[in-house]
């Protein structure tokens, strides 16, 4: 799941952390779920922190400055932004927000990873057992 908002801030992350987990089932169903994200400082927000406290979700977090500890996500980004940013234009928010959903729902179903064996991200999770969500490395 994801959230829009004019402000990247902790409001932000929690709204999407909150939504996703509802998506997944709710708290029992997503049980020993490790959220890996940079330091920024929605993520460190006692908002954040104490939703993840709640929910049974253990943080874990990059070094400072290190775009490689999570350069599967790094790499997301950079792909949304030049498909969704710099290659189309929003009238409005409702347009952003359905453009934004479609995209990810493509992106999750469609689009094939070298680092998930040639599968779709919903492809490689549904033949994984739950808490076995490491990638295989390329050959």
């Amino acid at each position: 799941m994801f959230s829009l908002g004019e402000h990247h801030n902790a409001e932000l992350a929690y709204n999407a952390l909150v939504m996703a987990v509802a998506v997944r089932g709710g708290k029992d169903a997503i049980a020993g779920v490790i959220m890996h994200t940079d330091q920024g400082s929605e993520y460190t927000a006692g908002t954040v922190r104490a939703a993840c406290t709640r929910l049974g979700i253990a943080q874990s977090m990059g070094r400072p400055g290190s775009a490689l500890d999570n350069a599967v996500i790094e790499s997301w980004h950079s792909t949304v932004e030049f498909e969704l940013h710099r290659l189309e234009h929003f009238t409005t928010r409702t347009q952003a927000r359905t453009r934004v959903a479609a995209w990810i729902e493509n992106y999750n179903h469609d689009r094939r990873h070298s680092a998930l064996g040639m599968r779709s991200p919903i492809d490689y999770e549904l033949t994984h057992p739950a808490h076995d969500h490491e990638p295989e490395q390329a050959a």
